[in-house]
């Protein structure tokens, strides 16, 4: 797990389906859900650090994420309903360091609209099959804190386990790691 994964090319990663959900690349017109989700204090409870304060920290934020699309050919994807526009929120993979080694981050905050939908679990589970079938030689971890049991469930429900071993101090508090395989228990 230490070298950096090769780019994915398959042209799935760029939209994916579920029952009920439409996961696709983000576009420059998510701009507005973006600034909006990432300026809500809510949303951003247990992440504050995460909070934007302008339109153009936004911007810089899509501009990462099509970053981690163009370099590797996946990454977080704009959540919505199939009979719906408006976005859920936002889920999916990225590269990210972990360590010495090059891991994938599962990511998922949505609209506390949203919340209580089983859709966090949707998006998440619809990410991690995706990883399975494509990247299935990569770690996959989800950061955690220990008083977000409602994204502790999501990161169960989707196919991870509790590694205990991982967890960290980190910018917002403690950091419980779930991580995907069976070989860490907590």
């Amino acid at each position: 797990m230490t070298a950096e994964p090769e780019p994915s090319r398959d042209p799935g990663a760029t939209e994916l389906r579920t029952a009920r959900l439409l996961l696709r690349r983000p576009l420059p017109e998510d701009l507005d859900a973006i600034f909006a989700l990432h300026t809500d204090p809510e949303a951003c409870a247990h992440n504050p650090s995460d909070l934007l304060e302008t339109r153009e920290d936004a911007e810089l934020l899509l501009l990462r994420w099509s970053d981690q699309w163009d370099q590797y050919g996946f990454g977080y994807w704009t959540v919505r309903r199939r009979d719906s526009p408006e976005s859920l929120g936002f889920c999916g993979v990225k590269v990210a360091g972990f360590g010495r080694h090059v891991v994938l981050n599962l990511f998922y905050r949505l609209f506390p609209s949203a919340w209580g939908s089983g859709y966090a679990v949707e998006a998440a589970t619809a990410a991690m099959g995706w990883v399975r079938a494509h990247r299935p030689d990569d770690l996959v971890i989800a950061r955690v804190r220990p008083e977000n049991v409602a994204s502790q469930r999501v990161a169960l429900r989707a196919g991870l386990v509790r590694a205990s071993d991982f967890d960290t101090p980190g910018e917002d508090g403690a950091d419980w790691f779930y991580v995907s395989g069976g070989d860490h228990e907590g």
